[in-house]
């Protein structure tokens, strides 16, 4: 896999991510509907018809892989943007494979809450052979027989910590728990990350690449070594003194076992914990998701922000910049540990936003 199908400067990519991680360079996420007159011809695929059952649409590998190949012959990747197969069934199913039965729909996925008597539920304990983890091994597995080498397969979007006990015991259930039994709570996030790390490196095993590393799925991310977003999207609901003390000494953990960490920081709401995050030495990048009634990652109201988290060492990941707002973003902030997340209308566009970047490095 010296370079991917549809990405000849795969080497170039890879370095620059390096940098990124190292605070140090810029990475640029740019795709594009491919154009069709270009040297490198189409694969000669056709789009599989979509299952008529949601749960068939987001499990079964056949479709799933094909599916994938499909858009990604179809798709231009400019900057640092590169061909994976997205591997995801639903955001935080490692809770699937402790018990929570998901539920489908065509737009998502969710996990119904599993635990009705906390002190009578049984330690956490992982199955290899549960059904929904061998659902999503034999789904990595497909992309990558589908792929041949050609792309990578990315790691699912497993979710650790607090958000997976949510989706256990349920969130507003959870949020009482923090008050009536916070120290079943942290017990609890402690018996997660033995669970994690076990899931993960399952996973790991089959997906890394030469380098010793992976990509994952969520937030396009790649690394030279075990790479992951982390994230506790129910800290938007308490306190920074609970979240340094429930949360902090797991996630601290999670960073120091991965060799690559970046993490989901979600809504203005979750903003109150920032300080505790960039004051845990392992974790590399932290990426800000604003909530959805606010404008995108390219808005100057949040350029104050990525100046903050960059001056504390630590790179940064804008999303959902418009591709208007991308040089803005570039001369306020500097290109140094800037991960800029947009995509262009057409391939001709982007190959002219990536020249206009390409100064900046």
């Amino acid at each position: 896999m010296m370079d991917l199908t549809w990405k000849p400067d795969w080497a170039r990519t890879r370095a620059r991510f390096v940098r990124w991680w190292q605070h140090e360079g810029l990475v640029l996420w740019l795709p594009a509907p491919r154009d069709v007159d270009v040297d490198v011809p189409l694969a000669p695929l056709r789009r599989p018809a979509r299952p008529a059952d949601p749960r068939a649409y987001h499990v079964d590998p056949f479709y799933r892989a094909r599916a994938a190949e499909y858009e990604l012959a179809h798709t231009y990747f400019g900057g640092e943007a590169f061909p994976f197969f997205d591997s995801n069934i639903g955001p935080g199913n490692l809770a699937a494979f402790l018990g929570a039965e998901p539920g489908y729909d065509f737009d998502t996925v969710w996990f119904r809450s599993c635990i009705d008597d906390p002190e009578a539920h049984p330690p956490f304990r992982f199955d290899p052979a549960n059904a929904h983890f061998r659902e999503q091994l034999a789904l990595i597995e497909e992309g990558q027989r589908v792929s041949a080498g050609r792309y990578p397969a990315g790691m699912p979007d497993l979710i650790e910590n607090l958000d997976i006990l949510s989706a256990l015991r349920g969130p507003q259930t959870l949020m009482a728990d923090l008050l009536d039994r916070p120290g079943w709570v942290k017990a609890r996030i402690e018996q997660l990350n033995p669970i994690y790390f076990t899931v993960f490196d399952a996973f790991f095993e089959r997906i890394r690449d030469e380098w010793g590393g992976n990509v994952f799925s969520a937030f396009d991310l790649w690394g030279p070594g075990k790479t992951a977003k982390l994230q506790c999207d129910a800290s938007a609901m308490f306190s920074p003194a609970m979240f340094a003390r429930l949360v902090a000494p797991s996630l601290d953990e999670q960073c120091r076992w991965l060799d690559y960490s970046l993490y989901h920081l979600d809504g203005t709401q979750a903003l109150c914990h920032l300080e505790r995050l960039l004051a845990l030495e392992a974790l590399d990048a932290i990426e800000w998701t604003p909530q959805a009634v606010l404008p995108g990652g390219g808005d100057p109201r949040w350029f104050p922000l990525y100046r903050r988290i960059l001056a504390a060492g630590k790179s940064v990941q804008a999303v959902g910049v418009a591709y208007d707002e991308v040089m803005p973003l570039l001369d306020a902030v500097g290109p140094r540990g800037l991960f800029i997340t947009t995509e262009a209308p057409d391939e001709s566009s982007a190959r002219a936003l990536a020249e206009r970047v390409e100064s900046y490095r």
